[in-house]
């Protein structure tokens, strides 16, 4: 046992047995790990890269379709916006055409009526000049009728007023 002592096993001066049984457990060990353990680690290295990938990749088209919804949004709230500006200048035009409308129909209106109250007031008029005719016809038929009976009573008086009528007349 001493012996084990007093061999010289010094890292720096490898024996040549000792590199081979070195390099054969090194390549046991690596072969071993290659098999068992790099072989589904360097799986889960590209599942794993490729898991990222497709998450950025999806993100990418997540953002690309949150970019699109957000213009489409933008074109329709501007488009709404047109429509409304659109809706609210027809309503001021078919306000306007209404009172416009409304301002033709009541100056009609207001035509008629005048003309209406123009054609009453003349009717009046040509019917109280009628009836003032009548009245005064009336009225000059009495009073002929009784100037006539008083002066037909009386021979020369009645001769007196035809000469005065007969000479007013020429």
């Amino acid at each position: 046992m001493f012996n084990l002592f007093l061999l010289d096993l010094s890292p720096l001066k490898p024996e040549l047995g000792l590199i081979f049984w070195t390099t054969v457990i090194f390549l046991a060990v690596w072969f071993i790990l290659g098999r068992a353990a790099f072989g589904p680690i360097q799986n889960a290295l590209k599942k794993r890269e490729n898991d990222i990938q497709d998450s950025i990749d999806e993100a990418k088209r997540v953002k690309q379709e949150m970019a699109d919804l957000q213009a489409n949004n933008q074109q329709l709230l501007a488009e709404a916006r047109e429509e409304r500006t659109k809706m609210l200048r027809e309503a001021e035009q078919q306000a306007s055409e209404i009172i416009a409308a409304a301002k033709d129909e009541a100056k009609v209106a207001a035509q008629k009526v005048a003309a209406d109250a123009k054609r009453d007031i003349e009717n009046m008029r040509q019917a109280a000049i009628v009836d003032l005719k009548q009245q005064v016809g009336t009225m000059a038929v009495d009073i002929a009728e009784k100037v006539l009976r008083r002066e037909l009573e009386d021979k020369p008086s009645q001769e007196g007023f035809v000469n005065d009528l007969v000479a007013k007349l020429n």
